[in-house]
């Protein structure tokens, strides 16, 4: 039985308006380069309008599983770790503008996102295999959500040891990172957790895992990052979703719905700048 309901929405969480809390939560006890002040605003001083930010919804049955995106996001496409300036409103009501509206420019391997095939295989991103290439079905579904112990990479052995049953197409993979909060440090961190290419192999051979799901930006391990992205997307029917916040859910069985923005030729991956 299905306990709960955890909303994904990797790509299309991505905010057209810069925001700030106005205060911490337990999920969300500080977020690197955000202010601490009120975000309120009002007509008047009596009557503060302020904007409802939650993770959970419907009485504890709907967890949104993605990060907020912020000028100091952990960003794996940038020279200092740092996302940076990302979110502009060249169009504001008060310079006389008809409407607000925002404009943001960011790498695709930003926050909480899927990969798709063409992430590490030229002939696949030749081919067009991109975002809008994925298949809706394998990303929304009935998913198991496994603690990883806390000591390794995640190797054949470590695998092995989850006990993981036959028929389980989608497991979201609960690591250190989420312990040691690296989703909310400004700089990106190499000492991550992830999949060692052993790992990888091991899945794809002995289980029917068909959504690999992550608590860092990055599926695979630091150490083997080609190798282990080349196991999990050489099929092309394994999709690889990475950045969830995964803060304060229990272990167990839960309805994933994740949702990527139908952008044709987008390749999550990282490129030398020329």
């Amino acid at each position: 039985m299905k306990t709960s309901l955890l909303l994904l929405l990797p790509l299309c969480s991505l905010s057209c308006t810069l925001t700030t809390l106005s205060h911490a939560t337990s999920a969300y006890p500080s977020i690197p380069g955000t202010s601490s002040s009120d975000c309120s605003f009002s007509n008047d001083d009596t009557n503060p309008l302020i904007p409802p930010r939650r993770e959970v919804y419907s009485n504890g049955r709907i967890f949104d599983i993605t990060h907020r995106i912020t000028t100091a996001t952990p960003s794996y496409d940038s020279p200092d770790g740092v996302l940076g300036q990302f979110l502009w409103l060249p169009h504001s009501m008060k310079n006389g503008s008809l409407a607000n509206m925002s404009v943001f420019k960011l790498p695709t391997h930003t926050g909480t996102h899927v990969d798709s095939p063409g992430h590490f295989f030229d002939h696949y991103l030749d081919a067009g295999f991109d975002v809008d290439t994925l298949d809706l079905e394998v990303l929304n579904g009935p998913a198991l959500l496994v603690d990883v112990p806390r000591d390794k990479n995640i190797t054949a052995e470590v695998m092995k040891s989850l006990n993981i049953p036959k028929g389980v197409r989608r497991v979201l993979f609960r690591t250190l990172n989420t312990d040691r909060r690296l989703m909310f440090k400004s700089q990106f961190d190499t000492s991550y957790v992830g999949f060692m290419k052993d790992g990888a192999k091991w899945l794809v051979e002995n289980t029917d895992i068909k959504l690999v799901g992550i608590d860092y930006l990055s599926v695979a391990a630091f150490d083997d990052l080609i190798p282990s992205h080349l196991v999990f997307l050489e099929s092309r029917e394994i999709i690889l979703v990475e950045a969830l916040k995964l803060d304060d859910i229990q272990p167990g069985i839960y309805s994933v719905h994740c949702l990527p923005l139908r952008i044709v030729n987008l390749y999550p991956c990282y490129r030398k700048q020329p």
